[in-house]
């Protein structure tokens, strides 16, 4: 598995003028794939779009490796880099705590009366949307405290397809701590994703030992 990132090149408007929706963003992950492109085929990749030092990024995990020149198609030159995630994920242990990022779409199954398939609801309260967190985090191998965790941002993005009316998907981004329980389920979150509509840019969860977070912390 491999981690890439590039720095989106938000100061050339004309440049990244295509990028208005996640199904934009999710068109130049797959595009930056070059031998999955010819051989049509296509494998998992998670992403996300962080801010980070007051620059935006697109996050990837992958299990090949992209190739950086096209990853650089709406990124700063240059910027574009991608290491090995494998030692990372095999050092992760139970018992672990971590400090974590994950952006999700927060929606739930919901009979549908009179119809054999149900609807999505989407959850946009603050305390829905830590419910759904909650619920899902001991069956994704890891354990969360109430107080531990936060939704830092909420909202939604547009997807727009071909034919079709623009649709909106409800986010929320999630910061805090928590525990490794399960360090194999765990370690298949890390590279799966959690939730739904994972091809536009939902449940990449990233985690960074919370000893080390201290530590930059404190250099900073």
């Amino acid at each position: 598995m491999y981690i890439s990132r590039v720095e989106i090149d938000r100061n050339n408007r004309r440049k990244i003028k295509d990028l208005t929706h996640v199904g934009a963003f999710h068109g130049w992950v797959e595009q930056s794939f070059s031998e999955e492109v010819e051989q049509n085929i296509r494998t998992r990749k998670l992403w996300r779009v962080d801010t980070l030092g007051g620059k935006n990024y697109l996050i990837i995990i992958s299990s090949e490796k992209p190739d950086l020149p096209l990853l650089e198609k709406y990124g700063v030159k240059g910027s574009a880099q991608t290491k090995s995630y494998d030692g990372f994920l095999n050092s992760l242990k139970q018992g672990s705590l971590m400090k974590f990022r994950v952006t999700l779409n927060p929606v739930i199954s919901m009979p549908n009366k009179g119809a054999k398939r149900g609807f999505l609801k989407p959850l946009v309260s603050i305390q829905e949307q830590m419910k759904y967190l909650m619920d899902r985090s001991e069956k994704n191998g890891f354990l969360l405290k109430e107080d531990d965790f936060f939704v830092v941002e909420k909202g939604y993005e547009i997807l727009r397809k071909s034919g079709m009316k623009p649709i909106r998907l409800v986010k929320a981004v999630y910061e805090g701590t928590l525990t490794i329980s399960d360090a194999a389920r765990f370690r298949e979150v890390l590279t799966e994703g959690i939730g739904k509509k994972k091809a536009y840019g939902f449940g990449l969860l990233t985690v960074i030992p919370r000893g080390i977070e201290n530590e930059r912390e404190k250099r900073s």
